[in-house]
């Protein structure tokens, strides 16, 4: 692992890291904050998910996480969206290829050799963190924006034992029903729908996939509410589910940035309190 940069931030030390990773085949860049802590502390691990066209650096530099991480005693690790480099496909559409992962192991070619998110960010980039800072791994939740917290969702639906908490901002929870979703789902994974369940928040949650509770922001003025996001679908799904949703439709918000600042500092201490249960 190469540090490429450190930077002193409330206390605690927001660093940028880089990696050869053997699931991607790339290099990849990724963010870790980690807060003042006594030594030989061990501090529960909160995952950000970013969104499309983004990378870690967009949570990193406007995501206002640090002053709550640091008062809650929480680590931040941001990941990036999709491998990248050269020799790694492209799309020239911004919801597909470099920056549009969708945290899935891609089964279609030309994607195949390097779009394996799942297996970076359920696997080989949490190994890194239990090994290289100072986490408890037994405690971790994960929360993420836009295509980021469709993976926030789908990642904890499927390890419901890794996290004790997860949220989303502006979640697309039902890619196999909405146009972002399906043509990245069929482009990834190929044409065979049943295959796209697994990458499906609506669709884990129907099958059986279950935790506890969740926490999900999304702003009424948010272009992409109605064609894109559906947050009505989730409500349905948890409702007939059992499953504990606040959900929480914020009043004149957008999709952006000055949206997830807002409310950001929120979810790190809703995370925190269930981390240190």
């Amino acid at each position: 692992m190469e540090t490429l940069s450190t930077n002193k931030s409330h206390g605690g030390v927001q660093g940028v890291y880089r990696h050869a990773s053997a699931a991607t085949g790339t290099d990849m860049t990724f963010s870790v904050y980690v807060p003042p802590h006594g030594e030989g502390a061990k501090l529960p691990v909160l995952w950000f998910l970013s969104g499309l066209t983004c990378t870690h650096a967009n949570v990193t530099e406007k995501g206002e996480y640090r002053a709550a991480c640091a008062e809650h005693g929480v680590i931040l690790v941001a990941p990036d969206t999709s491998p990248r480099g050269e020799g790694v496909p492209d799309d020239p559409a911004y919801d597909f290829g470099q920056g549009a992962g969708f945290y899935l192991d891609a089964t279609e070619a030309p994607w195949t050799t390097h779009f394996r998110m799942r297996t970076y960010i359920e696997s080989e980039l949490p190994a890194l963190i239990g090994a290289e800072f100072p986490a408890d791994m037994g405690r971790q939740g994960i929360t993420g924006h836009s295509m980021g917290g469709h993976g926030a969702l789908t990642v904890a639906l499927r390890n419901r034992d890794r996290f004790r908490s997860v949220s989303a901002f502006s979640p697309i929870v039902a890619p196999s029903q909405v146009p972002w979703g399906e043509k990245a789902l069929a482009g990834y994974l190929g044409e065979d729908r049943a295959a796209w369940r697994t990458h499906d928040a609506v669709a884990l949650i129907e099958d059986g996939a279950r935790v506890p509770e969740l926490l999900v922001d999304t702003g009424s003025a948010d272009p992409f509410l109605t064609e894109q996001l559906k947050p009505e679908s989730l409500e349905a799904a948890c409702r007939d589910a059992g499953i504990a949703l606040t959900q929480r439709i914020q009043p004149g918000y957008d999709h952006s940035y000055y949206f997830v600042s807002t409310f950001l500092a929120d979810h790190v201490a809703w995370h925190a309190e269930r981390l240190k249960a």
